[in-house]
């Protein structure tokens, strides 16, 4: 049995850049773009709203707020749901993933209030399906108060009280902590029917942020790249040691020829004939002296450190030979790898294609013999859309088809006025046509809707030409 995934998070700003990772606009590295088009918006947005920052706007203006919004004030609520990977996937197999989204949407607004869930969104392109949610938090009753003592009460100020009943931008009250815990335990009971439970209760487990997934991603992707080029810098450094070592050979065997030539000069000066009778001896040991000092002590420690070079070099050079095939290692590794990630991800698209085009054959078959068989399907499917289209839920429309009578109150909408009209305690119910049985049409208190939505419209028109030669 897996467990429920219910994570909220407070907002400041106009949220730009989350409409823009929502909404696909900008793709996200661990999305599939191929599975993009399989994304819903849950929620139909308002008339002149495009998208989710538009509609969180649209909410704070129309809300009735009597205070200027802080620049330090939370906006809205991100609001993320889903559960356990393996069993997200176990409802999307039994095809259960609409029901369980008309739940989830359901939650959302029995919990925070149907104006105020102002997108929902559900995502198929990543490795679990999931729905981003935005809540307004606009709420209404008494604000929390934090009580302080005072000692000096002559000096105590009175303030006028405001109504309780005025709406207000508080996300403090939607998110205290009291109605975090109550929010996972009423999601969980929500969601109890599709083999989900809650977590532990007083968990220390910390939820990741989707900043801080994408750069672990985007650091794991760069590691073998930052390991290379630091390979790459260190065989750079040891390439300029053996350059360096190289001239300060060459240097030394300057010195070497340099010194030969000043003692074979040395030499010739004295074997002249004006040294010869003279100071044979003499000569003999100066150039001994010479000898000794320059070319046994200064030739041996330069051959001395030659040596040493030589040997630093071979070093270095068995050093960038292991760096050079670690590399060459590290690099078959990560394309051996990525080889195996984007043959698994064919794959598993083509398996995923194949599947998509046997239930979409297999469903155009049933609804070609559903046709067949039954006449009155097709009108029964578009008396379905008519409900679904003015405002009826699911469980009502199933009612409505059914042939039953249903009394409803609420607001239903007319695309022809492009309005909702409120309806108190009306009968809702599905006849057949006086002129043509085959025919279904949908009336309210007897009347078919189109005449209803017409005489409400007029009936409004009224009230509203009434109201201005009042003021007038």
């Amino acid at each position: 049995m897996g467990y429920v995934v219910l994570h909220l998070d407070k907002s400041l700003d106009n949220e730009v850049p989350m409409t823009a990772h929502i909404a696909r606009t900008k793709m996200p590295p661990n999305a599939i773009p191929e599975l993009t088009y399989l994304n819903e918006e849950l929620v139909e947005y308002p008339e002149g709203v495009h998208d989710r920052t538009q509609a969180i706007q649209y909410r704070l203006e129309t809300a009735g707020l009597t205070r200027k919004i802080g620049t330090n004030q939370v906006r809205v609520i991100r609001v993320m749901l889903t559960g356990t990977q393996e069993d997200m996937k176990r409802i999307v197999q039994e095809r259960r993933l609409k029901v369980w989204c008309a739940d989830n949407l359901e939650w959302l607004r029995q919990t925070f209030g149907t104006e105020n869930v102002v997108s929902v969104v559900l995502h198929m392109d990543e490795a679990t399906p999931h729905i981003h949610a935005a809540v307004v938090p606009i709420v209404t009753g008494e604000r929390r108060k934090v009580r302080k003592e005072k000692t000096d009460k002559l000096n105590k100020r009175k303030y006028r009280t405001k109504s309780a009943s005025r709406p207000r931008l508080c996300a403090d009250d939607v998110m205290s902590r009291i109605k975090l815990k109550e929010y996972q335990d009423t999601y969980a009971a929500a969601m109890a029917k599709y083999g989900l439970q809650r977590g532990i209760d007083g968990s220390k487990a910390r939820h990741i942020t989707t900043q801080e997934f994408y750069r672990n991603a985007i650091a794991q992707q760069q590691s073998l790249q930052d390991n290379i080029g630091e390979l790459l810098r260190i065989e750079d450094e040891k390439r300029k040691a053996v350059e360096h070592a190289t001239e300060q050979e060459q240097t030394a065997r300057e010195d070497l020829h340099r010194t030969a030539a000043e003692l074979n000069a040395v030499k010739g000066e004295l074997k002249t004939e004006r040294l010869k009778n003279s100071a044979a001896e003499v000569g003999t040991t100066i150039l001994d002296g010479i000898g000794a000092m320059i070319g046994t002590s200064k030739i041996k420690r330069q051959e001395q450190e030659i040596g040493a070079l030589r040997q630093e070099v071979a070093a270095r050079d068995e050093t960038i030979e292991i760096l050079q095939t670690k590399i060459q290692t590290m690099q078959s590794e990560h394309r051996r790898e990525l080889t195996t990630m984007q043959a698994r991800h064919v794959t598993e698209t083509a398996n995923m294609k194949k599947q998509y085009e046997k239930d979409l054959s297999f469903l155009q078959s049933v609804v070609r013999k559903a046709l067949a068989w039954f006449p009155c399907f097709r009108e029964m499917l578009r008396m379905d859309e008519l409900c679904r289209k003015v405002g009826f839920n699911d469980e009502q429309t199933e009612t409505l088809i059914g042939g039953k009578p249903l009394k409803y109150s609420g607001t239903l909408y007319s695309e022809m006025h492009r309005k909702r009209f409120k309806a108190e305690n009306v009968i809702a119910r599905i006849a057949s046509d006086e002129t043509n049985s085959r025919k279904f049409g949908l009336k309210i208190d007897g009347i078919p809707i189109v005449r209803w939505f017409r005489g409400q419209a007029e009936r409004l028109h009224h009230s509203v030409r009434l109201e201005y030669n009042r003021k007038r």
